[in-house]
């Protein structure tokens, strides 16, 4: 019989602590506990929960490994993560990774209807703010779909500002994720740019609901960071690998304890 978690967290919310397992690039050459099968996702989110997580953002991966905006399996994975875990939240993505157009990435959203989806607002306004676009934004609050907006500096922030207060974006349970250095880039990331996210936030009509998460070794001191300063967090292999010591973690319910016993200890 399948082990099965409950906790119970208010589906309007973001969850405290949301596990990134698996992201859009890695594989499992980079790191073989990289979850890319949907019963690989379920039982890392069975983990991560145990572990302490109360969220999950996941990726589905084609045959091939490769991240994909395929409908059929997000339902396949959600409907897996409703039996295993139910009482965590469960979060799909429509990131683009420079392959999916805003159309594409509203089409997944549309055909799949999850309760909760993270979307880059710099991604589906890549080709302007459409009617389409700003369609999408107003379905998806009618539709009870809690979207959170993937900002990735405070120029997105300003955006997202702007579009809430003048009504095109609904400012009902606005959820935000800000994301500190880029992947690949290079790019450290600082619990010091956390200030320039927040310094702004109240520009903003309506209180939002924010969460942070961070690329690099330096993930730890970030999350916890935001923490401090009243923020949720999201962590996992999706965006850092290695634990605040330098050690390579065995696996995301690694990454939440390690993260855990830090911020506990602070």
């Amino acid at each position: 019989m399948t082990k099965t978690i409950k906790i119970q967290t208010p589906q309007a919310a973001l969850p405290a602590l949301m596990v990134a397992p698996n992201g859009a690039r890695l594989k499992k050459a980079d790191h073989p506990a990289i979850p890319q099968t949907i019963p690989e996702i379920v039982s890392t989110a069975l983990a991560c929960a145990e572990a302490g997580a109360d969220g999950i953002h996941a990726h589905v991966r084609d045959e091939n490994g490769d991240h994909t905006l395929d409908a059929g399996l997000y339902k396949e994975l959600l409907a897996e993560l409703a039996q295993v875990v139910p009482g965590i939240q469960h979060q799909i993505t429509t990131e683009a990774v420079g392959r999916y157009t805003p159309d594409e990435q509203i089409r997944l959203v549309r055909s799949v209807h999850p309760r909760s989806v993270s979307v880059s607002l710099a991604e589906m306004t890549a080709q302007g703010w459409t009617s389409q676009v700003e369609g999408f934004y107003k379905w998806c609050n009618e539709s009870e779909v809690a979207v959170q907006h993937i900002l990735y500096s405070p120029d997105d922030l300003g955006n997202l500002i702007k579009l809430s207060n003048q009504g095109s974006i609904p400012d009902t349970r606005l959820r935000m994720l800000f994301v500190l250095g880029r992947y690949g880039q290079g790019v450290p990331s600082q619990p010091d740019a956390i200030a320039g996210f927040l310094q702004m936030l109240p520009q903003l009509k309506a209180k939002p609901d924010w969460a942070v998460c961070a690329f690099g070794q330096s993930e730890t001191a970030c999350l916890r960071a935001a923490g401090q300063m009243g923020g949720k967090v999201r962590i996992g292999f999706e965006n850092n690998t290695i634990n605040e010591d330098g050690a390579i973690a065995r696996d995301n319910a690694e990454r939440i304890a390690q993260f855990i016993s830090s911020r506990d200890r602070s």
